[in-house]
């Protein structure tokens, strides 16, 4: 009786898929940017909403995703915010609007 391989190595596939999942699970790379320096009303507009725990902000900058950070001046507090939701205008596109949850600084 003769045994021939099939050249199916279970090692090689278990690395495959281990590589797969593991790629699928790295934590998103966040930034944050700091709109303190910005005047609200003039150069962004911050809508609270549920007591400027959350609130849509319309602004221009490249580059946000959603997850990153966006701190803002409250008077004379810095409030951070985390973008739950963004959408980017396609004229200019580098404008968007994007709804954020205030989130504690850490």
């Amino acid at each position: 009786m003769s045994h021939t391989s099939s050249g199916i190595n279970f090692n090689d596939i278990f690395l495959f898929f281990y590589n797969f999942v593991l790629k699928k699970t790295k934590p998103l790379q966040t930034k944050t940017y700091d709109y303190t320096q910005y005047v609200n009303g003039c150069e962004y507009i911050f809508e609270s909403i549920d007591n400027q725990v959350k609130g849509y902000m319309t602004g221009q900058g490249k580059g946000i995703k959603r997850g990153d950070y966006i701190i803002l001046r409250d008077s004379s507090n810095a409030c951070r915010y985390q973008v739950e939701d963004i959408d980017y205008y396609s004229e200019p596109p580098d404008m968007w609007i994007a709804l954020l949850q205030e989130v504690d600084f850490e």
